[in-house]
């Protein structure tokens, strides 16, 4: 399922680079991807957590009380270290959208693969207001 609520919590699903219904990316950080496109795919991905977000907020996204954690993983070669680079493409997009409320603690975690070969996918944890 796209997203899950649990009291005021709101869990989305790892979101990919989708851009109407096709990926944006594919690819290996460090490889086929560079830093810079990876940021992009992030935000893309950031995207498609509020579009579930506003989903699941029945189109009231001053429901928002807080961005609480966002995951981002990153599909890379071994001796990537920009994590934070490529992650900066979600949260600064979070922020930019919720201001106080879109500060979060986040994870940004290097991976061996992603589903369909995506460089990026995003998953995130909201609190609402019921």
């Amino acid at each position: 399922v796209g997203f899950v609520k649990s009291g005021n919590l709101l869990s989305i699903s790892g979101q990919l680079p989708l851009l109407n219904g096709k990926l944006a990316f594919i690819g290996k950080v460090g490889q086929e991807i560079s830093v810079e496109d990876a940021n992009r795919a992030a935000r893309i991905c950031a995207i498609n957590v509020v579009s579930q977000l506003n989903a699941a907020c029945d189109g009231d996204l001053d429901r928002v009380v807080k961005c609480v954690k966002l995951g981002i993983f990153v599909n890379s070669v071994p001796d990537f270290k920009e994590h934070p680079q490529v992650a900066n493409g979600a949260s600064d997009l979070i922020a930019d959208i919720f201001g106080d409320a879109g500060k979060h603690s986040r994870a940004a975690v290097g991976s061996a693969s992603l589903p369909f070969g995506v460089p990026v996918e995003v998953d995130a944890l909201f609190e609402i207001e019921s």
